[in-house]
This record gives structure tokens, C-alpha cells and sequence, in this order.
């Protein structure tokens, strides 16, 4: 049994294939002065092809995954495509006198090197975008042709040390049970794929491929990120009985879909779905999601060489607020910097990045960024329901300068005769401790409230939600965080105000029956744990929520409250 990452959910049980790239190697001798042009010609054929091949890829990628999936292949022929990357093979070629496959696996290791030493996780895993695209010029270099997953002739558990988006995207998806890697978390490239295509998957596993033979019969644990190599009779029934009754409880709580979230006793709430990018609002609708609870906007400043236009915004924002059809759509201001990079602008290098020049900082200090980003999103508003949010405030003069900002960008927009909606709510994420105690000052300031638990977690308890040296001390049901929640809800009930949470704790099933009780109006997720969250709502009375919920506040320990809360839960059913 190997433990890694639950990366997408699900029970997968099926035969090995392992899938290793043939190893290629590279022609590491000097060349003749004058081969250098022979060289450089053959590399800008190579590439030409590549271009090609990937433009293909695209191409399916579009019409099987749609849009935001192909857009990764958009970065790769950008990467193939980008000036310094060629003129850096071109140049170690003339200068250093080394073949083009050896100029172009040394530029791109070294560029790739670069982007894994970042202290930020997405840009780690896009060195792995890299790579891919230099092995591609590489094979096509030497006339090498590698085994792809398109090739599948029957129904097999992917077996890799990790699969690249070329992989994902040209797999024949009908045959793949499931996906088990050696590397990769939560964000990485086969994770989100995936859970696109509802494939279990486990990564992070280590070693999987030397503990696992072609052929051997595998069981992928998707929900508890387990993987069971060669499993005796008993196990493989056990979890063919989990599967199915994962499988059929799933298929129940779709039946949720166009129920309110309810109690039994008459308390309505709001279960909205947290997204990346506008492909994500069919999973939202799908699920039944109310709502859009927190829309971020990374998604349009990464991988790329340049701030994305007005323009270019205004249009993601327009597509999503016009797909959720008048529900309420709340956009993030850009959250970003610290631990998340942008190679296009000039950032500090940080000892702290978590505590550092990030989010509503960058935006306030940077109003040309702060503007073009709220003069699209106050114009999507005219096409719905859209309300803004401020990332990572601490105090109360942030919101007033950010809000100051705003009304300067509204005043812009009304001399040009620009439409947007007059009235649109603008709230706060409250996860640094500051802004939960101050919540009272905030509340007179803005519309509502959304907890981001994930970071009020980690700033609260001073543990890194990164760090696996320390992961036990990282715990929501903590009572300093309880309590937090329980102050910033009464403060914004108070002022009259919604309060809202976006943190991975409003999608937390053991956490659902206490946030009822403490007066959450709006509970902000993942699409996928909406109709579970849902089904649980449904059958909790609100007053006996309420009772839980005191009950909690008043335990020591976390532990404690999260047993309790398995039992209300199983009580549930």
C-alpha cells in the first residue's frame, strides 16, 4: 500500500501500464566551426515541426476538454515560439560549438532549474510545461517517435512518474481508469486533468513506478489518496463494494441539483462555487451552484511575457457573469505576488512572500494594474449580477484606499459614457487575523464579508499550509479559528451585511452542520462538494445546528470537535 496526494476522487481498479519515456540521448560531442548554419538550420526545422505538432494537439484539446484546457497548449506554442528561448539554442550553438539537441536540452534545463527554485508552486509545475516542449524539439531533433497514451488498446490504470499536458491531451481518455504518479500535489497538471475528466487519481506517490510491474492488478483510491499494488481477493472486493456505493452517491446527490439548500426547519443558505476560469462555470451549473463565490482572476496574468489588457479581461469577466445567467458573480481583485511570481514584473525576491508584497499590497501600490483590472470588471457588471472583492486586507485604510481607487475608476467610466452597474456590493476576504478582529470597524466599511479559512488557518496558528513538516498543527476546527469565524459572521449580521467563506472549509463536510449553526449565509466551493454540502444542510434542523455549533466553541481541542463531528455526520447519513 503507497500513500501520496487524493488528487481527483473516485475508485479506480485495473490492470498496470506503466508509462516510461524511452530515454534519449543526446549528442553531447563538439561540432566544426562549419557545421554551426547545418545545425542552426536543422534546429529551426525541428522547431517548425514542433510548432506543428503541438498546433494539432491543440486543435483536439479544444474539441475534447474545450477551451481553457487548450489554452495550455496556447503556452506551449508560445514557449516554442519565444524569441529568447531560440536565440539562447542559436547563440550556444555559435558560441559554444555543441549540437542543436544538446543546445536545446541545456537552455531549456537551465530556464526550467530556474522556475522549479521559485518559492511558488504553479510556476514549479510549469518547468514541467517546459520540459515537455523541449523534449518535443528534441525527438523531433534526432527522428526519435515516443510511445503516447493515444495507442491504449484496452482499459488500463496509467502508471508515470508524472504525465505532461501532451500526454493528458492526446490519451485515448476512454481506455484510462485511473491515473497513479511519482510526483505532483494538488495543482499539478495531471491533478487538474483529472478532475476535468472525473478520472481517480493519486500523485505524489514517490516511487510508484518501481514498485509497480505492466500488468500488475492496481487499485487507485482517489478519496483517501491510497494506491494497492496486487491486492488480495478480499481487498479487491472490498473496494469493488466502495466503488459502487461511492459511484451511487454520487449519482443520488445529483438528484439535489435544482433543490434549495434548505434545513428542515426553514433556514435557507447559499451554496456558491469557487472558479479559475470561465470553463469552470459548467461544472458550476452542473453541481447546482447558486452562484460564483469567488472568481479568480490569476488565471488571465499567468503564463504569458505581459499584463493582460482591459480588453482581454473584460471579456472572461463578460463570458462568466453572462453564463451564470443573473446569479451573483464575485470577482476577486488580482491575488497575486510574494510566492507567485509574474516573470513580467520587476518583484521583490522575499524572505517572507506569505507575509509579504502581495494581493490588495501590489494592487494598491500599483494603481495602473489596480485600474485596468477594476475598469473590466465594473464593466462586466453591466451584463449581470457582479460584486468585487479586495484580497488580504488588513486594515481598514486599505479598504478605503482601494475603495477611493474605485470611485475614481467609476468616475472615468461615467465622463466616457461607459455602462456599469451604479450599485454593485464590494466586500472583503477576511483571512489575516486583523480583519477578523477589526471585523466590527470593516463591517461599516463594505457590503460582506467571505472568510478564506486556508490563509486565516495558517496566519492564525503561524504554520506554514505548505510545509508537510508541520502539517499536523495546520487545523481549521482549531477553537482560535471557530471562534474567529463566529466573530466575523456576528460583525457583519450586525452592520446588516451578508457573510460569506470561500476557504476550503465551506466544501468540508465535518465543518458544513457548525458553519450552518454559526450563521454562515453563504458557503463558496469547489463544484464537485456542492451536492454533498447540500445533502447535509437538507438534513440538519438549523436550531440543532445551532446547538452543535455552541458545543464546538466550547471543546479544547480540534481533535475533539472533528470526532464529534463524524458522528453528527454519520448520524446524517
Amino acid at each position: 500500500m503507497l500513500k501520496g496526494v487524493a488528487a481527483s476522487p473516485g475508485i479506480a481498479i485495473g490492470k498496470a501500464f506503466l508509462y516510461t519515456k524511452e530515454k534519449v540521448t543526446i549528442n553531447v560531442e563538439k561540432i566544426e566551426e562549419s557545421k554551426v548554419e547545418e545545425e542552426i538550420a536543422k534546429f529551426r526545422k525541428a522547431l517548425e515541426v514542433t510548432q506543428e505538432e503541438i498546433e494539432k494537439i491543440k486543435e483536439k484539446a479544444l474539441k475534447e476538454f474545450g477551451k481553457e484546457k487548450a489554452e495550455i497548449f496556447e503556452a506551449h506554442l508560445m514557449l516554442a515560439s519565444d524569441p529568447e528561448l531560440i536565440e539562447g539554442v542559436e547563440n550556444m550553438i555559435k558560441t559554444e560549438l555543441v549540437t542543436a539537441d544538446n543546445a536545446v536540452n541545456k537552455v531549456i534545463e537551465q530556464n526550467a532549474s530556474v522556475m522549479e527554485s521559485l518559492n511558488d508552486e504553479y510556476l514549479k509545475e510549469r518547468a514541467v510545461d517546459l520540459r515537455d516542449v523541449g523534449n518535443r524539439i528534441i525527438e523531433n531533433l534526432l527522428g526519435v517517435k515516443s510511445v503516447n497514451l493515444s495507442d491504449l488498446e484496452e482499459e488500463v490504470v496509467v502508471i508515470a512518474r508524472d504525465l505532461t499536458p501532451s500526454d493528458t491531451a492526446t490519451m485515448k481518455k476512454e481506455m484510462v481508469l485511473g491515473f497513479a504518479t511519482d510526483v505532483g500535489g494538488r495543482t499539478s497538471h495531471t491533478a487538474i486533468m483529472a478532475r476535468s475528466l472525473e478520472i481517480p487519481a493519486v500523485v505524489g506517490l514517490g516511487n510508484v513506478t518501481s514498485q509497480v510491474k505492466a500488468g500488475d492488478l492496481v487499485i487507485v483510491d482517489g478519496l483517501e489518496g491510497i494506491v494497492i499494488v496486487n491486492p488480495d481477493e478480499k481487498t479487491v472486493e472490498d473496494y469493488k463494494s466502495k466503488k459502487e456505493s461511492y459511484e451511487k452517491k454520487v449519482e443520488g446527490l445529483k438528484q439535489l441539483k435544482d433543490l434549495p439548500a434548505e434545513t428542515p426547519d426553514g433556514k435557507k443558505v447559499m451554496l456558491a462555487a469557487n472558479i479559475g476560469t470561465p470553463k469552470d462555470v459548467a461544472s458550476a451549473l452542473a453541481n447546482g451552484a447558486e452562484g460564483v463565490g469567488l472568481f479568480r482572476t490569476e488565471f488571465l496574468y499567468m503564463d504569458r511575457n505581459s499584463l493582460p489588457s482591459e480588453e482581454e479581461q473584460f471579456e472572461a469577466y463578460k463570458e462568466v457573469v453572462e453564463k451564470m445567467g443573473g446569479r451573483p458573480v464575485t470577482i476577486r481583485t488580482l491575488d497575486i505576488g510574494g510566492d507567485k511570481e509574474l516573470p513580467y514584473l520587476d518583484m521583490p525576491k522575499e524572505m517572507n512572500p506569505f507575509l509579504g508584497y502581495r494581493a490588495i499590497r501590489l494592487c494598491l501600490d500599483r494603481p495602473d494594474i489596480f485600474k485596468t483590472q477594476l475598469r473590466a470588471i465594473l464593466r462586466a457588471s453591466a451584463y449581470g449580477n457582479v460584486q468585487i472583492m479586495y484580497p488580504m486586507i488588513s486594515s481598514v485604510e486599505e479598504v478605503r484606499k482601494a475603495n477611493s481607487i474605485l470611485e475614481e475608476v467609476k468616475a472615468e467610466l461615467d465622463r466616457e459614457g461607459v455602462k456599469y452597474d451604479k450599485e454593485i456590493k464590494v466586500g472583503i476576504m477576511v483571512e489575516i487575523p486583523s480583519a477578523a478582529v477589526t471585523a466590527d470597524i470593516l463591517a461599516k466599511e463594505v457590503d460582506f464579508f467571505s472568510i478564506g479559512t486556508n490563509d486565516l488557518t495558517q496566519y492564525t496558528l503561524a504554520v506554514d499550509r505548505m510545509n508537510e513538516h508541520v502539517k499536523e498543527y495546520y487545523q481549521p476546527f482549531h477553537p482560535a479559528i471557530l471562534r474567529l469565524v463566529k466573530m466575523v459572521i456576528d460583525a457583519a449580521h450586525k452592520e446588516g451585511k451578508f457573510a460569506a467563506m470561500c476557504g476550503e472549509m465551506a466544501g468540508d463536510p465535518l465543518a458544513a452542520v457548525i458553519l450552518l449553526g454559526l450563521g454562515l449565509d453563504e458557503f463558496s466551493m469547489s463544484a464537485t462538494s456542492i451536492p454533498e454540502i447540500k445533502n447535509i444542510i437538507r438534513n440538519v434542523e438549523y436550531e440543532k445546528a445551532k446547538e452543535i455549533a455552541e458545543k464546538a466553541l466550547n471543546m479544547s481541542e480540534a481533535r475533539e470537535i472533528e470526532k464529534m463531528m463524524k458522528d453528527v455526520i454519520k448520524d446524517i447519513g
